[in-house]
Formats: C-alpha cells, sequence, structure tokens
C-alpha cells in the first residue's frame, strides 16, 4: 500500500527547505551530508529521504521555490496606471524587500546552481532570464531611444541595476524595510538622474 501523505507535509517540506538552505550556505554543498541536514531540521536521516531522495533534489527544490517565488514577485508587478518611472521604482524596491530574509537562498544559488544537472541548471536559469527582461522591457520604455536600439548596452544597464541591488544584498544583508526602500530610491534616482539626482 502507498504511503499516505501526511497533511502537514507542505509545512514541514517547507521547514526542510529552509533550514537545509542555511546549512548549504554555511557548509557548502558539496562538504553536507543528508545526515547533517536532517540533524538541522531536527528529524531523521530515514525521514529526510521521505521528502527527497538525493542532496541534489533538496537542492533543487531550494532554488526552484526560491527563484520562482522571486521571479512570479517581481514580473508581477503591474505597469497598468503607473509611468515608467513609477514601475522601475516599484520594481526596484520590490527587488530589495523579496531580498529580507533569503540571504541562505542567495548564497546557495551563487555556490550550488553549477553542482545541479544542465537540465535543472535550465529550469532555474530561466527564471533568472526571466526576471532579466521584465527589467529590460522597463528600461526600454525609460530610454526608447538610447536602450530600445542597442541591445548590449540595454544588457549592460540591466545587469549594471542588478549588480547594484545586489551589491546591498551582500553588504547590508541585516537591512530592515525601510533601510531597503531608502536604498531602491537611491538606486532608482542614480539609474534615472545620475549624480545630480541624489
Amino acid at each position: 500500500m502507498a504511503r499516505t501523505i501526511a497533511r502537514d507535509h507542505d509545512e514541514k517540506r517547507q521547514q526542510i527547505l529552509k533550514a537545509a538552505a542555511a546549512v548549504f550556505a554555511v557548509d557548502g554543498v558539496d562538504r553536507t551530508s543528508m545526515s547533517k541536514v536532517a540533524s538541522a531540521c531536527g528529524i531523521s536521516k530515514a525521514n529526510i529521504y521521505h521528502y527527497y531522495d538525493s542532496k541534489n533534489a533538496l537542492l533543487f527544490d531550494i532554488l526552484d521555490t526560491y527563484l520562482s517565488n522571486l521571479r512570479d514577485r517581481i514580473c508581477t508587478i503591474s505597469r497598468e496606471g503607473r509611468s515608467a518611472e513609477e514601475h522601475f521604482r516599484t520594481t526596484v524596491c520590490e527587488i530589495l524587500l523579496a531580498y529580507e530574509g533569503a540571504d541562505d537562498e542567495h548564497r546557495v544559488q551563487a555556490s550550488g546552481l553549477s553542482t545541479l544537472s544542465p537540465s535543472r541548471q535550465a529550469v532555474l536559469r530561466n527564471y533568472q532570464r526571466d526576471m532579466v527582461r521584465h527589467m529590460s522591457d522597463i528600461l526600454r520604455r525609460l530610454a526608447p531611444d538610447t536602450l530600445g536600439c542597442d541591445a548590449t548596452k540595454l544588457h549592460s544597464v540591466t545587469m549594471s541595476v542588478f549588480g547594484m541591488l545586489n551589491w546591498f544584498y551582500m553588504w547590508r544583508r541585516n537591512a530592515g524595510a525601510k533601510e531597503r526602500e531608502d536604498y531602491g530610491v537611491l538606486v532608482a534616482n542614480l539609474t534615472l538622474k545620475g549624480l545630480s539626482g541624489i
């Protein structure tokens, strides 16, 4: 008889993902055993295998959950009723707010994505590309004459914006919502108006 799924299966799965991300972020994916992850989760090794049949499956679910949720949060910000500038400002701030509390997942993304199979990497990189495309579309609307006809420049500007946002993640990890919003305003003003705008 097939084993039934417990009522709190999804809740426990989320707890496993969070605990495993913390362990992977500190010790590295390669140096972390499933026994260590199970211990961090407060469950037995046998129990963790009820949820994931391998460390790679667990790693993929951490990153798939994190990046798909991030993509959905960012790419569903509607431009309806917003100017291109307002849309840009809202998106920049929302990215910074979405990063709050996701330091471990962000670090695991940077160090662990390349350890997955090519097909699983492709799924995760598509989420990243969706977010890059979304930002590029906003920037193209902001400066159609300069960015709309130069794909290389548009990509460079887009990645520069993400670079500024990821700098904050790297160096101000414990910042609260107000600090993130303030920095979002600074990034938006710097991008839109240059040094004279800040």
